[in-house]
């Protein structure tokens, strides 16, 4: 059976860290796309990050540019987001998402329901002011 498990969502302070993690089971990840989307209050899910299959290309939408980096290690099977200098904006449910052959770049800035294969049910992060 295939499973995305997120973990690492809490309540930060504007300006302070978190690091995500996607925890994959019933698939490799290393052979497929990752996203990581999120869904604020109000807001339509939209994809924020993307590491690409073996090669790991990475890609960010221009909000979270130079403050988010993802990541994957290959011998625990899951992905990362770190997320640092978080702002209030930044607080949603974010979800780690996998599908096969798509492209980052379909992937990244994508709105509303996605067309993953492979969907987390989604960690809490809340950022503070």
């Amino acid at each position: 059976e295939v499973q995305l498990v997120e973990s690492g969502g809490g309540l930060v302070q504007a300006g302070g860290s978190l690091r995500l993690s996607c925890a994959a089971s019933g698939l490799i990840l290393d052979d497929y796309t990752i996203g990581w989307f999120r869904q604020a209050p109000g807001k339509e899910r939209e994809g924020v990050s993307c590491i690409s299959s073996s090669v790991g290309t990475t890609s960010y939408v221009d909000s979270v540019k130079g403050r988010f980096t993802i990541s994957r290690d290959n011998a625990k099977n899951t992905v990362y987001l770190l997320m640092n200098s978080l702002e209030p904006e930044d607080t949603a449910v974010y979800y780690c998402a996998a599908v096969g052959f798509w492209s980052c770049a379909v992937v990244v800035g994508a709105k509303g329901d996605s067309n993953m294969d492979y969907w987390g049910k989604g960690t809490l992060v809340t950022v503070s002011s």
